[in-house]
């Protein structure tokens, strides 16, 4: 090979394939009326096992160069407050890859809010009222807050593999439980993310459950009123308050859990909190758990 072919072939970049998992925050629970809806959970997206949502496709790696600053986000949970639907779950994003946060859940005759995963719907004494929409491949919708009743059975929050669970009335008022979330292997064992919220109630003690991945309780008369918060880096909903005289749980915040060849060391950059793993089956993992910043390759 000539002189110059040689320098050139040494000059240019090699790629490194890297795979990903992108959780975004997850929603709070709704507060309001007599009972509030769960959150849902931040969208997940993956490329090791199954996405969220529908159709939960495996998505395709990262062909990045070294030497290049590529950006990272971890998305924060939403607030739950007195008195008013939760709060929607920030974005969490890497490179080019964007997971939504998950919607907030409603106060009674309120729809949950649209996201990753969609907020419960608030209970209502008129009709059944719609879960929020989740966002295609990341998450499902929430469950329905129910009616006719007594406002006391809102829906529980989507979840990234499974829709929220509707609230009932009847013989016993019970919060819909929170959606499942998905496992992935992408740390070498198998860990679920993204559960949803459960729904509140204010008869008794059926709060809905949180779903698999980090998915809060709802509030009920029994229990915390409250409900329990999303758990923290697993993009869980919050679980939605016994009434509105209380405040609906915070969502759990994401995560951002990338795998890459163990020949390659991550560089983690300001702003970002993370940690790189020793090689395991011919990959290293970095998993950062919260700020905003780059991170590169070498």
């Amino acid at each position: 090979m000539p002189i110059l072919g040689i320098i050139a072939a040494q000059n240019y970049p090699r790629t490194i394939t890297v795979d990903y998992l992108v959780v975004a925050g997850g929603g709070a629970g709704g507060a309001g009326g007599f009972s509030g809806g769960g959150g849902g959970a931040g969208g997940l997206r993956c490329t090791v096992t199954a996405s969220g949502g529908t159709p939960g496709t495996v998505e395709s790696a990262l062909t990045l160069s070294p030497g290049v600053n590529y950006s990272v986000t971890v998305g924060g949970g939403g607030t739950g407050v007195s008195g008013n639907s939760g709060g929607s779950g920030t974005n969490s994003t890497f490179s080019t890859i964007t997971s939504t946060g998950g919607g907030g859940g409603a106060v009674s005759n309120t729809s949950g809010l649209t996201g990753g995963s969609g907020g419960g719907g608030g209970g209502s004494k008129t009709a059944n009222i719609s879960g929020g929409s989740g966002t295609a491949n990341q998450g499902f919708a929430g469950g329905q807050g129910k009616g006719p009743g007594l406002e006391e059975a809102s829906g529980g929050g989507g979840g990234a593999g499974q829709i929220g669970e509707g609230g009932s009335v009847g013989g016993t008022y019970h919060g819909g439980d929170g959606g499942n979330g998905v496992a992935t292997s992408i740390t070498g064992s198998s860990v679920t993310y993204a559960g949803g919220g459960g729904g509140g109630t204010a008869n008794g003690s059926d709060e809905g459950s949180g779903g698999s991945g980090g998915g809060g309780r709802g509030g009920s008369d029994d229990g915390d009123p409250d409900g329990v918060a999303g758990t923290t880096n697993s993009g869980g909903g919050g679980g939605g308050a016994r009434s509105g005289a209380f405040a609906g749980s915070n969502g759990g915040s994401g995560v951002v859990i990338l795998r890459y060849p163990d020949s390659k060391t991550i560089t983690i950059g300001a702003g970002l909190t993370g940690s790189e793993s020793s090689p395991s089956g011919g990959y290293k993992r970095a998993t950062i758990t919260a700020g905003t910043g780059n991170v590169s390759w070498a």
